[in-house]
């Protein structure tokens, strides 16, 4: 059986929204065998960021709008990374070494790109292409606290770069919300060159908004349905105030 780096969830729906995460999952290809982590690393963030893929499903349900997911660990090869970013396959990550890509050369790391990060972007490109209105939506999850940093109090970030047209009445229509704490470009900033929302968005003019959600919060499905049911009224609302 092939091993297929994405899933498509609705492609067919009409939805105005193309719904993306680029660390759905911490699965492994069978070709690669096994990155040498133990199953407790490989459930941390550093392998994928836990619940995003269910809360960007039940958007895409709620949105009535396609969803693509990366069906492959960000330890693989990172699909919200560039060709040629340096952190693209990474060896060292919040601590833990990945054996499996110690000793992973130019020759893997193409071969890597080819096999798995490739076929989801241009999947990716291709829903995104069907429609001149699109809006793309990326969804994320950050973990509370990274080791020896702060904790991070922010239940919400939404990052963006310099096209602000769909983050701004995203985060002001969240911030009337009381008591939820909502982060512009936290706990990251909102832009690396080559990113998946660079590609995909910024380089074709298309209103974007990347969504991080604390990972305590959606690590169970009645979390997960709860944000997606939060979220989807905001991001609706939001779209038609940046169309006016």
């Amino acid at each position: 059986m092939t091993f297929e780096p994405f899933r498509i969830e609705g492609e067919t729906r009409p939805g105005r929204w193309l719904i993306t995460c680029d660390h759905a999952t911490n699965t492994v290809p069978p070709e690669i065998g096994d990155l040498g982590l133990p199953p407790s690393d490989m459930a941390r963030h550093i392998a994928y960021d836990p619940g995003a893929g269910a809360v960007a499903r039940a958007l895409g349900m709620h949105l009535d709008s396609p969803v693509v997911l990366s069906n492959f660990s960000r330890l693989v090869i990172d699909p919200n990374r560039g060709e040629d970013d340096p952190t693209l396959l990474m060896k060292l990550y919040d601590g833990s070494v990945i054996p499996g890509n110690r000793h992973a050369g130019p020759d893997e790391r193409a071969r890597r790109v080819a096999a798995y990060w490739r076929p989801y972007h241009d999947t990716v490109a291709r829903l995104a292409a069907r429609r001149a209105d699109v809006a793309i939506l990326s969804i994320h999850s950050f973990t509370p606290q990274l080791r020896g940093r702060p904790a991070r109090p922010w239940e919400i970030g939404i990052l963006h770069a310099d096209d602000t047209r769909l983050a701004d009445p995203l985060i002001a229509r969240l911030r009337t919300e009381p008591g939820l704490c909502v982060g512009r470009n936290e706990p990251y900033t909102g832009y690396l060159p080559g990113d998946a929302i660079d590609r995909h968005a910024l380089q074709h003019g298309r209103q974007n908004a990347l969504i991080e959600l604390r990972n305590d919060l959606i690590e169970d499905r009645p979390g997960q349905q709860a944000w997606a049911a939060r979220l989807a009224p905001h991001l609706e609302a939001a779209l038609a105030d940046a169309d006016l």
